[in-house]
């Protein structure tokens, strides 16, 4: 794993009421869904970033109301067929 070093200001991090080590899980978690939602990651990939398993993944972004699953109800029904 490749390690980056990202500076956030000290006043957010206290704001947020944060661990420095709590504050690097949660901007792996964030940065993952906002990847995942954007369509650049695939779910594996953003589960591996976020460091947790693909189904707690599924988990987290159903309690950010993000869907993970990109197919129409009408794809659905023409797959189903």
């Amino acid at each position: 794993m490749e390690t980056l070093t990202v500076e956030i200001p000290e006043t957010v991090r206290h704001a947020l009421k944060r661990t420095p080590e709590e504050m690097a899980r949660d901007m792996r978690l964030y940065s993952a869904l906002m990847l995942f939602r954007q369509g650049k990651l695939s779910s594996g990939a953003a589960a591996a970033l976020a460091g947790i398993p693909r189904v707690l993944f599924f988990d987290v972004c159903a309690e950010h109301d993000i869907p993970v699953s990109q197919i129409t109800p009408e794809e659905l029904t023409q797959e189903l067929d």
